[in-house]
């Protein structure tokens, strides 16, 4: 099979190609394909790709290139992990929005507005190039903002296209690590990477905006042994981020971004006293690796992972000092998260061995308070035929207003972004729980224009 990696100059390339190097299935991936508009980052990240080869016999062919019909032609699946703006770009999002006061976070602050804003007009050229060169490859779209992007793609290319993220599988990784550490789950029980005959996982909402309800270990419900253990909730990370007060109170274990929203003037007061934003600290890291690597001839992989390793160490750091500050487990550090979702759904769409994953998928009637076409994070089976929501999916009752309104923000970030509506863009700053005013709204879709020039298509024409 052939995998092509759209923005394959990206730091987490690395990630998917050790993946696939430990794929021994029949149809595995035999040719990577990666390509980036940028010359620099793709000839480092080829370079440390290059070392993993050398390391494994039979691995797969790499190509690196910036033609996109050579990039996409004949391919079988595309990844998808463009980054319009690039960290500078995030960088930028985040300060813009933290002198408005507001949260400026990639995904959930108006920060992902933007980052969409500026990225749905790049993700529609894709899709027509994908069109042209790969019209029946499946896509597989980490792009953030996920749940905006895999639905903007779908729209055009239908339900070949999946959306992932490693934050559900990587919250029931360490609720089950906990509970086996507390003797309330058998030791033997496998790691977390996709459901299995002894695990099932009960989750539900949007990407970064949704809730564990349920997990199923041998038939039984075991959430409630959580529930009735303060001590263990506080023992992984998420159980440290919230507090198991609240936890217990929804009764429901809430993706690691949602502490956005329930501690939001705590992440907001440390975020504006911090010396450097997240995104500052990343546009400074990788352009200092980048810059490293492509004056190295060798050592490209170590170095790369002692990047990794500093990035990972620093993962939501603010959030981690607003709940009381705590260090990340070694556990949290070795990732293994995306990468792995992407192998299983291309390992068992080729091979059509059935697999359960959470991911981005058009609704179709799951959620009962949003339409069909909403992409959704919930439960999947995946196999040969591709991709089929698992009945039984529910948002708790408090989530269902959030998600509602998050969707209503999603769709009108979508139509601001297709038809150049500064109206619409308006309505989804104005409408974010973490926005607080309609002149806010308008002073930052002001300031985040003045500095992007691929928002130039939202200035008021009556300043002009």
């Amino acid at each position: 099979m052939k995998l092509t990696i759209m923005g394959g100059g990206g730091f987490r390339v690395p990630l998917v190609y050790k993946a696939l190097l430990a794929d021994e299935s029949p149809h595995r991936v035999t040719e990577v394909r990666l390509y980036d508009t940028d010359r620099a980052r793709l000839d480092a990240i080829s370079g440390v790709l290059a070392e993993l080869a050398d390391r494994v016999d039979e691995a797969p062919r790499l190509v690196a290139t910036q033609d996109i019909g050579e990039a996409l032609s004949d391919t079988d699946f595309v990844f998808s992990a463009i980054r319009v703006g690039g960290t500078t770009g995030r960088a930028l999002d985040e300060q813009i929005s933290l002198r408005h006061g507001v949260i400026g976070q990639e995904t959930v602050g108006a920060g992902g507005i933007s980052y969409a804003l500026r990225g749905i007009p790049a993700v529609l050229d894709l899709v027509e190039q994908i069109k042209r060169f790969a019209p029946d490859a499946w896509v597989i779209n980490f792009t953030n903002p996920a749940g905006v992007i895999t639905e903007v793609m779908q729209r055009h290319l239908g339900s070949r296209v999946i959306g992932i993220c490693d934050s559900p599988v990587g919250l029931a990784r360490r609720i089950i690590d906990s509970l086996k550490s507390a003797g309330l789950l058998p030791a033997d029980l496998p790691t977390v990477t996709a459901g299995s005959e002894r695990i099932r996982l009960r989750y539900a909402g949007l990407n970064h905006l949704g809730w564990l309800t349920g997990l199923i270990v041998d038939g039984r419900d075991v959430l409630p042994l959580l529930l009735e253990r303060p001590d263990v909730i506080e023992t992984f990370e998420e159980g440290r981020l919230f507090g198991a007060d609240l936890i217990r109170a929804l009764g429901a274990v809430p993706n690691e971004y949602l502490h956005y929203y329930y501690y939001a003037r705590e992440d907001l007061t440390i975020d504006q006293s911090s010396d450097s934003t997240r995104g500052v600290f990343l546009a400074e890291q990788q352009k200092g690796f980048y810059q490293t690597a492509n004056n190295s001839a060798s050592g490209l992989y170590d170095l790369w992972e002692r990047t990794r390793l500093e990035r990972e160490t620093t993962y939501m750091a603010t959030n981690r000092e607003a709940a009381g500050s705590f260090e990340r487990d070694d556990a949290d550090l070795e990732t293994g998260g995306y990468d792995k979702v992407a192998l299983a759904i291309m390992h068992a769409i080729a091979n059509d061995v059935p697999a359960e994953l959470i991911l981005n998928v058009a609704n179709n009637g799951i959620l009962p308070d949003l339409d069909d076409d909403a992409v959704v994070e919930v439960p999947c089976r995946v196999d040969g035929s591709g991709v089929t929501p698992l009945p039984g999916a529910r948002l708790p009752e408090h989530g269902r207003g959030m998600v509602v309104n998050a969707k209503y923000i999603e769709r009108r970030t979508i139509d601001a972004a297709v038809h150049g509506s500064r109206q619409d863009a308006l309505l989804a700053l104005t409408h974010h729980p973490l926005v607080d005013s309609y002149d806010v709204a308008e002073a930052l879709l002001d300031d985040l224009i003045k500095h992007f020039d691929a928002l130039d298509y939202l200035k008021d024409t009556a300043d002009a």
